[in-house]
């Protein structure tokens, strides 16, 4: 045995290792296309269990012949034929194994078997043709049989396991895959060789392979290469071309079972296809539908004409496309974006129909619900106009949107308001430091509330109660702004004025009781007084009784100023022009102003309004406003006393030049005890204001720092209401 490993011939010996190459190579590239196509699966399967056969005999068969001891001329045919066969039935038995739709390690073992198994018996078959008695070594066999089936088992993996290699697109694994087969059976044969001893008494008795035989063979074996060869580069250009296509067929079909619903009919509109997308939406079995035309999953939603049309258009050959609601097994309802391509035969007519379907109830349920919830928009945004004042504004507060209400409020129209920001209704009522803290809060994305008074176009001022709401973009930024508001000009007037009357009744309660205190010991004190008075002859003593008499006069006007407010006066009110009331308090207060070096300036309206009045409690608020306008100025100011009339109220001004009021200090104007002087009690604005109140009128303050003070006194033109 040894002899004849010794001679091998390296030119056959070589020639064998290629071709098996190229046959294992051309049944793993028929497999692996078997595996993934679903056309010409017989033949696939045929051609690689073929070749891979062939591969596995022509190593058996050239490493002997390539020995010096082989007779091509005494070879038994027969027995050539059965190894041929054994090859070839052990490839296709392995190969059904591995490519069974099932993929299981177990299939891969024994696949790997059969492998080795076609392999040993290709081996024993032409060991035999030798007409030799054939002998193994049971260890070196055994170790050969081993090696064959893991290298069998490592080739198979990588190709049909590794990484579901079927579906991908790795070129090298067929070429490893093939290669390691190759060496296996290379190995294998050396190996199986090497274990076999023969009975040397048996003469195989053949002519040695030399001369003429020789050339026969290698020219033989040089066809062979060159069909081989010939049909590998022929089977892999097929097997690409068909690999390519059904993989393309394959995967349209695919991606169309998956994504659409497909129905095919005849040229009379009988179902002859549907696929499982059709049966899943329409709950339907096959062959429920099969046979049936569309009107099984017919709604009754759509009219004659729309059918009418659409075989009109088909019937004609040409493409239709519209939207079908249809009716599904259970009774529920659904949507289908449908395409109908009719199929032409050689006359030109419909010989059947394709309809390919998108379901689309979700989007048609999503439009319905948007129709609704734009209504419900409309209706809110109807609303909302209604009742509210509303506007929009970008990110740098620049009015693009208004409602009406917004208009009428203001005062302005729309023209006057688009394009511009907010600060055209500033009333100068908030501080700075009020919309710096609001911008930092819309600013960051947050929404801010709070009241705001403004500026109508008028001067007038009103209150809004305000929801400032910032619309961000995808950064995270606002880009818009939404400021809904309520006037709540009334509500503000009437907690400012029952602020005021909460608090003048509890200083109403303490008036009654230190004026019931305090009256008793006067009058006791100023008749006492005026008795002394009655025999003084003293000056300088009736000089000092007359200073104490006058002092107790004025602590009781300070007590009857507290009896008013414990239980106020009746006002008597009566018709009067306001023109003369105010002449006559700066006529009052001139002497005083001249000796303050203050200007007193008082703008007389062409024609003087009539109110009704108490001309005298009036008179008080208005010298105690002028008179504190005066103090308020440094020498060289001036006080302005003018009246502007509007549909309903007559405002009086008292403007002064002064140093002003804090914002702060405004708020608290006419509380009890409050005052900005350092030798006032507060008592006087006090009353102003409730006097003001009683005749159904406002006092209110706007002030300036370093610009002065004005105080606008407004009350009804037309009103007979008495307290």
């Amino acid at each position: 045995m040894e002899s004849m490993l010794a001679s091998y011939s390296p030119i056959l010996f070589l020639i064998a290792i290629l071709l098996t190459l190229m046959t294992s190579y051309t049944a793993l590239d028929l497999f692996t296309l078997y595996k993934t196509s679903e056309r010409n699966g017989k033949f696939l399967f045929i051609g690689g269990m073929i070749s891979m056969g062939i591969g596995i005999w022509v190593m058996n068969f050239l490493t002997m012949l390539s020995s010096d001891s082989y007779n091509v001329i005494n070879n038994q045919v027969p027995l050539t034929i059965l190894s041929v066969g054994l090859g070839i039935s052990f490839a296709g038995i392995s190969f059904y194994f591995v490519t069974n739709k099932s993929i299981k390690i177990l299939n891969l073992i024994i696949g790997s078997f059969f492998l080795t198994m076609g392999v040993f018996a290709t081996h024993v078959t032409g060991m035999y043709t030798l007409k030799s008695a054939v002998y193994y070594e049971p260890f070196i066999l055994v170790w050969s049989l081993l090696l064959l089936y893991g290298s069998f088992l490592l080739a198979l993996w990588i190709l049909f396991y590794y990484k579901n290699i079927i579906y991908s697109k790795n070129p090298w694994l067929k070429p490893i895959s093939s290669m390691i087969i190759t060496g296996a059976i290379v190995e294998g044969y050396f190996l199986l060789t090497k274990s076999v001893s023969f009975d040397e008494t048996i003469n195989t008795s053949g002519l040695p392979i030399t001369g003429e035989y020789s050339f026969s063979i290698y020219f033989l074996l040089f066809m062979s290469v060159l069909i081989i060869a010939g049909v590998l580069v022929s089977s892999t250009l097929l097997n690409t071309r068909l690999a390519s296509r059904d993989t393309y067929l394959r995967d349209i079909t695919f991606a169309l079972d998956e994504s659409s619903i497909v129905a095919i009919t005849d040229s009379k509109g009988f179902i002859t296809y549907v696929n499982q997308k059709f049966c899943e939406i329409s709950g339907y079995r096959e062959d429920e539908l099969i046979g049936q035309d569309h009107r099984i999953i017919g709604s009754g939603y759509h009219s004659k004409d729309f059918f009418k049309n659409m075989w009109k258009t088909i019937g004609a050959g040409q493409v239709w496309k519209d939207e079908i609601k249809n009716q599904a097994k259970d009774g529920s309802y659904y949507w289908v974006d449908t395409t109908i391509v009719p199929f032409l035969n050689k006359k030109g007519k419909p010989y059947q129909y394709i309809a390919i379907r998108s379901d689309i109830t979700t989007r048609k349920e999503a439009e319905h619900k948007l129709q609704n919830a734009l209504k419900e928009v409309q209706d809110i945004e109807f609303a909302l106009n209604q009742s509210t004042i509303v506007a929009i504004t970008d990110e740098k507060g620049v009015i693009h949107n208004l409602n009406d209400k917004f208009c009428e409020i203001s005062g302005y129209n729309r023209e006057e308001l688009l394009g511009e920001d907010h600060r055209i209704l500033n009333s100068g009522y908030h501080p700075p430091q009020f919309f710096k803290q609001l911008w930092k809060t819309i600013g960051t994305g947050h929404i801010w509330r709070g009241e705001i008074r403004n500026k109508a176009k008028d001067g007038t001022f009103y209150w809004v109660d305000t929801t400032i709401i910032p619309f961000m973009n995808e950064n995270g930024k606002p880009y818009q702004y939404l400021a809904i508001r309520n006037d709540i000009t009334e509500r503000k007037r009437t907690e400012e004025v029952l602020h005021r009357q909460d608090k003048l009744a509890a200083v109403g309660q303490l008036a009654a009781g230190v004026a019931h205190e305090i009256r008793n010991p006067l009058t006791s004190m100023r008749g006492y007084a005026e008795y002394l008075q009655l025999d003084e002859e003293d000056l300088t003593r009736r000089e000092l009784l007359d200073i104490i008499v006058d002092e107790i006069e004025r602590v009781n006007v300070i007590v009857e100023e507290f009896m008013v407010l414990s239980k106020p006066k009746a006002v008597h009110l009566e018709e009067k022009s306001i023109t003369p009331i105010l002449q006559n308090v700066l006529s009052l207060l001139d002497y005083q102003a001249r000796k303050s070096k203050v200007s007193l300036i008082f703008k007389d309206p062409p024609e003087s309004p009539a109110i009704y009045c108490d001309e005298d409690r009036l008179k008080q608020v208005f010298l105690n406003l002028i008179k504190n306008g005066i103090e308020a100025n440094h020498a060289g100011g001036e006080v302005k006393v003018f009246l502007e009339t509007s549909e309903k109220y007559i405002n009086v001004f008292v403007q002064d030049t002064g140093e002003g009021i804090p914002e702060e200090q405004i708020q608290k104007l006419g509380e009890p005890f409050y005052t900005t002087k350092d030798n006032g009690n507060g008592l006087g604005l006090m009353m102003s204001y409730k006097i003001i109140e009683s005749h159904n009128g406002t006092i209110r303050a706007e002030s300036r720092r370093l610009e002065g003070t004005t105080f606008i006194v407004s009350l009804p033109l037309h009103t007979t209401n008495d307290e």
